[in-house]
């Protein structure tokens, strides 16, 4: 009899450890195999949020089969503590593995809203926008210029969010003018900025912040760096350059920059005008004259004058010797990369050719002959203007 009964007892037993071996290959299965998620989704941690909870919203919009079992995993990995919170891109199909290193690893929110205060060189522009999980694209909710417009209601609704994020984008070329004017009108910014920095001191490049973020702080990070990228295109520059010191190559940066928009021109360009300082002349270039009458606060809006290019500022270089005493703009990091390394070039000529480029030349007589086909192109250009107005 007692021989039936331990064989039972141990037979229950052994039945007892496959069903439990059983339980934790498939629960195994269950936490690091495929998900449930047909379509990607945002994931939303909040600040302070516990892991029962968030396991439950988990289940709860589908991203996880099994909010247990995710606690379960989460504890037995360690990371049952480690959430972290903002707004996270799911992949579809994510294991409950993957979901988990996703909300604990931190670092930048990768899905949810955004607000991009974008300052260019003519305007400015805040875009308010929401990352489309299926698409892993980001739709444009609302955008204004915070210049002239009035908040829009959907911006100020959106702003609530305390995940929302926001960065600041400065163009390439801009001023240091226009970048303080413009980050004086950033509303989700504070504090002073005592006194514009420097021309050509700030980095054009897109800075991650967050809403009461301090605006001088924001410009010692531009500023920031602006050193370190010069420094480190410095020391990697071309021998024989017509430079003393990195802040020439600044100030000659700044010049390419407002010379052209096309990347691929901006070592032709600075070509141009290193091969004109190594021959003793004069740079001629109409950007530093339009910085001269404006000092770079804001456009001019029109040609220049005759008079303005006959004057003696320390901007015209059609009437001083070598470089500007300053940069004219912030330039980006292709043209302190031109103008530290620029093409091997016999140029010492160029005028726009009528496709957003320019054409160079090696002598005036060529140059002269791409001026007339440039002149010609304008003549052509204003005349299909004028027939456009006349037909509205």
């Amino acid at each position: 009899m007692w021989k039936a009964i331990a064989s039972n007892a141990l037979t229950f037993f052994i039945v007892i450890l496959v069903i439990a071996a059983g339980l934790l290959a498939w629960g195994r299965e269950a936490y690091s195999g495929p998900g449930p998620l047909v379509d990607a989704a945002c994931v939303k941690v909040d600040r302070g949020a516990s892991l029962s909870s968030v396991s439950r919203t988990l289940e709860t919009s589908g991203v996880i089969s099994d909010a247990r079992i995710f606690r379960i995993g989460a504890d037995y990995s360690g990371q049952g503590t480690g959430l972290k919170f903002g707004s996270y891109l799911v992949p579809a199909g994510a294991s409950m593995a993957d979901v988990l290193t996703i909300v604990t690893a931190g670092g930048q929110s990768t899905c949810g809203r955004e607000v991009n205060f974008r300052i260019g060189i003519a305007t400015a522009e805040v875009i308010l926008r929401e990352l489309d999980p299926v698409s892993s694209r980001y739709v444009e909710v609302v955008s204004f210029d915070p210049t002239v417009d009035a908040l829009p209601q959907d911006y100020v609704d959106a702003v609530d969010d305390k995940d929302l994020r926001y960065r600041v984008t400065l163009a390439e070329g801009v001023t240091a003018w226009q970048v303080v004017e413009m980050l004086r009108r950033a509303e989700f910014l504070e504090g002073t900025i005592a006194a514009v920095p420097p021309e050509g001191s700030l980095a054009p490049d897109s800075y991650e912040l967050v809403r009461g973020g301090d605006r001088a702080a924001l410009i010692a990070a531009m500023a920031d760096k602006q050193v370190k990228v010069l420094a480190e295109l410095w020391a990697e520059r071309a021998d024989d350059l017509p430079y003393a010191s990195p802040e020439e190559a600044l100030i000659m940066a700044s010049i390419v920059e407002k010379e052209t928009g096309i990347a691929e021109e901006r070592k032709q360009v600075a070509s141009v005008f290193v091969n004109r300082l190594r021959k003793g002349m004069k740079l001629q270039t109409d950007p530093t004259v339009i910085y001269g009458v404006t000092n770079g606060e804001g456009i001019l809006g029109r040609g220049l004058r005759q008079s303005e290019l006959r004057r003696e500022t320390p901007y015209n270089t059609y009437v001083i010797d070598g470089l500007p005493p300053t940069p004219i703009a912030n330039p980006g990091r292709l043209s302190i990369e031109a103008a530290l390394n620029p093409d091997d070039t016999p140029f010492i000529f160029f005028v726009a050719d009528g496709s957003g480029g320019h054409a160079f030349a090696v002598t005036l007589e060529e140059h002269n002959a791409n001026v007339v086909k440039w002149r010609a192109i304008e003549a052509q250009q204003g005349k299909a203007e004028e027939g456009g107005v006349q037909g509205d």
